[in-house]
């Protein structure tokens, strides 16, 4: 999320934001931050961090629902995407974002292997704890939605080798390595995860 402009000025709504995680980190932007989740038990969770309230407001509500038109500078979140009808989830972001507004997602890539098998043979899906609607996204099918949708400016980059089950003292290896594999053509098409940046025109 670090290669968009943010400043303390700005109100950022984060979609799915579940206990908080990246609450907490997105915190030290300076933002005030409108967190919401559809899971009233995350968000106790949540809630438990006990982040700045003058700054951070959690709420139990789909994000779709939220009410008002160009309400926010940025729209964020962190494995979100993946989970939502994305042409109903599309149109409600870009008209809850400001004239000039951008969004920000971390969203899983179909082309890395693991991914793709994860989320499209049934009986490991269910084994790994996939819920039947989640899936994983193509970045220039992504990107052709987006632009469809209106935004402009759009970017939909493969990033990030580090798997979960990494053991901690291998993770610094495993970055440095993943940041190499980014800049190798086709093999970074295969990254687990897409950092996907656009703006509403102003």
């Amino acid at each position: 999320m670090g290669v968009v402009p943010v400043n303390p000025d700005m109100v950022i709504l984060e979609i799915g934001c579940g206990t908080g995680l990246f609450t907490e980190f997105f915190c030290q932007w300076g933002t005030k931050i409108i967190a919401v989740d559809i899971s009233g038990e995350l968000l106790e969770k949540a809630r438990r961090r006990e982040l700045p309230p003058d700054q951070v407001r959690f709420i139990e509500k789909r994000f779709e629902d939220y009410p008002g038109v160009s309400c926010f500078d940025a729209v964020i979140g962190s494995s979100i995407l993946h989970h939502l009808d994305m042409q109903s989830a599309v149109r409600a972001i870009f008209r809850l974002l400001k004239p000039g507004g951008f969004i920000s997602f971390a969203e899983p890539n179909m082309l890395n292997p693991q991914i793709m098998v994860q989320k499209n043979i049934p009986y490991i899906k269910e084994k790994l704890g996939d819920s039947p609607d989640e899936t994983a996204f193509f970045r220039w099918k992504l990107s052709r939605q987006l632009e469809e949708a209106g935004f402009g400016d759009v970017s939909v980059k493969p990033f990030d080798w580090l798997h979960p089950a990494t053991p901690r003292d291998f993770i610094p290896g495993v970055v440095k390595i993943g940041r190499v594999l980014e800049r190798i053509p086709f093999i970074r098409e295969l990254a687990g995860s897409l950092h996907v940046v656009a703006r509403r025109p102003r």
